[in-house]
């Protein structure tokens, strides 16, 4: 009864997100309580702490060191529906930081940063969120871009990872800009 449950709850996210989500299946088919704990990732980041376009920016970095594909494309569907801008997706998608804003060029540069491994660029971006944000900004920029990861690399590890695909916003076919970690 569970699984049909959350199998049904699999059924709605495919059809809200236009998305194949045949891993989950997966996952839910091996281990339906690896499932739940799975599903609780996406509740992780407080998406009251920071704006919306900070938060896209470090998920959208996140998902990109790890996809280029689908996920790259439900990210910027989500970050969309939590209000942040078409222009500004595009501009994060292209690394365009002359039109992302203050906010999104922050996150962007911090969570590039912060992958890279770059402490001296990451730590004066640090005290920036920090100052703009507080310590509740700073968390929910680290889960966006640490939650942001580990659905494309389970996805590929359990085999459902595809090639590389285009991305819209708002209808657009949007480019990519694959850019390496630091700046």
């Amino acid at each position: 009864m569970l699984r049909a449950l959350l199998s049904r709850t699999i059924d709605r996210f495919e059809r809200q997100w236009r998305y194949d989500a045949g891993y989950m299946r997966h996952l839910l088919r091996a281990s339906p309580a690896s499932f739940l704990r799975f599903g609780l990732v996406a509740g992780l980041v407080d998406r009251r702490a920071a704006p919306p376009e900070a938060l896209a920016a470090a998920g959208i970095v996140g998902t990109l060191a790890e996809d280029c594909g689908p996920c790259t494309q439900i990210s910027v569907d989500m970050a969309a529906a939590g209000g942040a801008r078409p222009e500004v997706l595009r501009a994060i998608l292209a690394g365009d930081e002359a039109a992302m804003g203050d906010d999104a060029v922050l996150a962007f540069r911090f969570a590039r940063a912060s992958l890279a491994r770059d402490l001296e660029a990451v730590e004066p971006l640090r005290e920036e969120v920090v100052r703009r944000w507080g310590d509740a900004g700073l968390v929910a920029l680290g889960l966006s871009l640490t939650t942001a990861r580990m659905y494309p690399t389970l996805k590929y590890a359990l085999g459902y990872g595809r090639t590389c695909s285009k991305v819209t916003v708002a209808g657009q076919d949007t480019p990519v800009a694959h850019l390496p970690m630091a700046a």
